[in-house]
């Protein structure tokens, strides 16, 4: 009679073969709709005409990630039609995964981390000089990217630039436009200011820039998500802010230094993480459900009216809730990394967080529960139980 299995031993099993997922979201330069790490595998889901039905692209292929970084975030290079993934391999904190979405191929970015904490930071890649910056600990560093859409054999460093005006208690909430990075929810700020570092000369602005909505009120001094909106060419000019709570989705411009208040996500989820297009903004939620918002430049009463809708050709193939596994045979966004107490959470071409630094931007603090992790630890510890019960 074979041997009748521990509780022990099914429980190791188990837990072996679980593996959390950490999916992002981002574009490539053509506009078509990129998740990575969700279910399993890699989608495309095509320009936005196409969300609403059918079924998505399977882009999953060999030299991927793992996505099994605690935050994992993702980030478009738009001139080189790249995408770079932060923290999207738990064993390889520190290397920056590549995929060219031309040539559908990935490598992988060996990096010197140095005195930069992977563990915990808050991120954007500028769109002109393709370098990230990233808080941490209060300090800013910088990594240039060059003009890479696949990796070399040199390995990157992160250098640190500079100290921070903001003490460890801050969660940054960083958001990029027009080569600036845009500070929000500081402490001591005028509500609805963003306090202001400008990349190309390295200084931070001694002043706060207010950026009221048509009728005086003003976006909240709070935690939330940020991703900016991309342009056909020149640099972002807009950034849209979703405050944790989902209350309302503000999109501030920073060439006329105002806001526009729009609806608020479906799903109201302070863990989601958000890309954004040239004529979009999506929100990828903790179940690993997609949603998105159309929005159009210059719009401002058709913007009021739009709707969130659900990214359909993705659910029809990913739907939520349907696996844990964030890696198949070749085993995805945006790392919620927490920079000075945030948790990341990265959006396409915008800032993300890690966790562990006070607890930000993402999803207020910690970091981003995987897309359907608890369902796939339940489902499976489920399936070693029945199992168990056959030898009783």
């Amino acid at each position: 009679m074979a041997p009748i299995p521990t509780l022990v031993s099914l429980l190791v099993l188990a837990f072996a073969s679980v593996v959390l997922s950490s999916p992002c979201v981002t574009f490539d330069s053509d506009f078509n709709l990129l998740v990575f790490g969700l279910n399993g595998k890699d989608w495309n889901a095509g320009p936005q005409d196409t969300w609403t039905s059918g079924s998505a692209a399977d882009i999953t292929t060999t030299g991927r990630p793992p996505f099994d970084g605690a935050n994992t975030t993702c980030y478009l290079a738009q001139f080189f039609n790249a995408v770079y993934i932060l923290n999207g391999d738990a064993a390889n904190p520190s290397a920056v995964h590549i995929y060219d979405a031309k040539a559908k191929s990935w490598t992988t970015q060996a990096v010197q981390a140095g005195t930069f904490d992977v563990a915990s930071f808050n991120a954007i890649l500028d769109h002109d000089t393709n370098v990230f910056y990233a808080v941490s600990h209060s300090s800013l560093f910088f990594l240039d990217m060059g003009s890479l859409n696949a990796a070399n054999a040199t390995a990157l460093s992160w250098e640190n630039a500079k100290d921070t005006p903001y003490d460890a208690s801050y969660q940054p909430v960083m958001a990029l436009a027009q080569n600036h990075i845009h500070f929000l929810n500081v402490p001591g700020a005028p509500v609805g200011d963003a306090e202001i570092f400008v990349i190309h000369f390295s200084y931070f602005q001694p002043e706060p820039q207010a950026y009221p909505l048509s009728d005086g009120s003003t976006f909240p001094n709070t935690h939330g998500q940020v991703t900016s909106l991309f342009k056909d060419t020149g640099v972002q000019q807009e950034f849209a802010f979703i405050p944790d709570d989902g209350s309302a989705t503000y999109v501030i411009n920073v060439e006329t230094n105002t806001t526009q208040s729009l609806p608020g996500p479906s799903t109201k989820d302070a863990k989601a993480i958000y890309a954004a297009g040239i004529t979009s903004l999506v929100q990828l939620d903790s179940t690993g459900a997609l949603n998105f918002l159309p929005y159009t430049a210059g719009q401002a009463s058709a913007n009021a009216k739009a709707a969130w809708t659900k990214v359909a050709n993705v659910l029809a193939v990913a739907p939520p809730g349907a696996t844990s596994s964030g890696s198949s045979s070749a085993s995805a966004n945006s790392t919620k990394a927490t920079a000075s107490g945030s948790a990341t959470k990265a959006s396409a071409a915008g800032s993300s967080q890690t966790p562990g630094l006070g607890g930000a931007q993402a999803a207020n603090s910690g970091s981003r529960s995987s897309p359907m992790s608890g369902i796939g630890v339940g489902m499976t510890l489920a399936g070693i139980f029945s199992f168990a019960a056959c030898f009783l």
